[in-house]
């Protein structure tokens, strides 16, 4: 089989796993398990949590011990066994606990797939930069695949949800051990301090580079709250006869894709805006695309309002891809070869990791505050969460420092 194809089916799977559970498990939880924001948004968190220490340790078991593919299938594995037993349970403490050790194993492997997809393409003689994005688009295709999947079949509010990506991650577990190896390097000399990104701490010297990490942080808080409560406020008008039959409400995890889409779009538009505008500017424009997502989820509904939720959707490519992609290529470029992988690592821990922790717990909170008798006032917590958006924007455009020069983002 061609290793392009081959690696396409593996990255295809790798997103289908999450996109069967992540926009869905919030409204399950909630509406099903009757689990209150709080609880919700410390499950979310998990993936925080996971995301500061899994990726660095098993980078460093790959980079030693195992071979790449064969440490993503057992991952994948252990992580079908995991889903399957969550899918069994009903209590808040025994969710949390197996939803994190399945992070765990999942977190680390969106970085083990990225190695195992490097490895192949060199290997095979092929440009890693001309042949990498088009296979990767297809981790997209997988995700919204997944949600589709999982929408028109009737088990978004169900266990059965975590049945389909249990079944997705055995696929992919096995299939793992079929790929070209990517063996441990013997010349690895990557310490514990480099895979946690602790040896990139003296960039905090740097005033301009401590800034950016710090509001890398600020804004990762933000990354997964539409992820984590989406579901659940599109279910909260099943109780409003007007909207009770709207496509919004029937099909939620379709109505979310369009995010999901947005983001193909918006990833191809990267290296125009780096190039005209430069990295401040292109944040900025992140910033403010997350304050648009939130206030347009505030002010929509299904029925009148779901242009205003549609709009929502397609500015979340913006949002999202904006900041995390661009952000990662300014660190590409800040940074000197001999630190350049562990500050890699350390922007993946300010945002995914701290920033997921912050924005889990603390997005949580908000939505128990607005929620009274078990009704929640949704468009006073996105107002929040849009609040919160445009003070981090205004507070960035006034400290950081930066002077883009045009051909600093111009091809090679």
């Amino acid at each position: 089989m061609n290793v392009k194809l081959r690696l396409t089916i593996m990255n295809f799977l790798q997103f289908f796993i999450w996109g069967s559970w992540l926009i869905s498990l919030g409204g399950y939880m909630m509406g099903e398990l009757h689990f209150d924001g709080g609880q919700t948004g410390k499950i979310f968190a998990t993936m925080g949590v996971a995301s500061v220490f899994m990726p660095g340790l098993l980078g460093i078991v790959a980079d030693r011990w195992i071979n790449a593919e064969r440490l993503l299938g057992i991952c994948h594995l252990t992580g079908a066994g995991l889903l399957l037993y969550a899918s069994t349970l009903t209590s808040y403490h025994s969710m949390y606990w197996v939803m994190l050790l399945n992070m765990m194993v999942y977190m680390p492997t969106l970085a083990l797939t990225n190695a195992v997809s490097y490895n192949a393409l060199e290997k095979y003689r092929l440009d890693i930069i001309k042949d990498f994005p088009p296979i990767r688009v297809w981790g997209t295709v997988g995700f919204i695949c997944a949600m589709w999947a999982v929408d028109l079949s009737g088990i978004s509010r169900s266990s059965l949800q975590l049945y389909v990506g249990a079944a997705a991650a055995f696929l992919l577990g096995i299939y793992s051990f079929t790929l070209p190896a990517c063996k441990p390097s013997k010349n690895q000399k990557k310490t514990i301090l480099s895979a946690f990104g602790l040896d990139a701490l003296s960039l905090f010297k740097q005033k301009k580079m401590a800034i950016f990490f710090i509001f890398s942080m600020l804004l990762g808080a933000a990354l997964q709250i539409t992820n984590t409560f989406g579901g659940s406020f599109l279910d909260s008008f099943k109780s409003i006869p007007e909207y009770a039959d709207s496509f919004g409400v029937l099909h939620p995890n379709i109505l979310l894709s369009i995010s999901q889409m947005s983001e193909t779009l918006f990833i191809l538009a990267i290296p125009f805006f780096l190039k005209r505008f430069g990295i401040k500017q292109v944040m900025l424009m992140s910033m403010f695309a997350w304050v648009l997502r939130f206030g347009l989820f505030g002010l929509g509904n299904p029925g009148s309002g779901l242009v205003l939720l549609i709009l929502s959707m397609i500015v979340y490519g913006m949002a999202f891809d904006f900041f995390n992609i661009s952000g990662s290529l300014f660190v590409e470029k800040e940074t000197t070869p001999s630190i350049r992988a562990s500050a890699q690592g350390l922007f993946m821990i300010m945002t995914n990791g701290l920033g997921a922790i912050i924005g889990g717990n603390a997005s949580g909170w908000v939505v128990d505050h607005f929620t009274h008798k078990g009704i929640t006032d949704w468009p006073a917590a996105w107002f929040v969460f849009a609040g919160y958006a445009l003070t981090i924007g205004i507070l960035f455009a006034i400290v950081f420092k930066y002077k883009h020069e045009t051909e600093e983002y111009s091809e090679k």
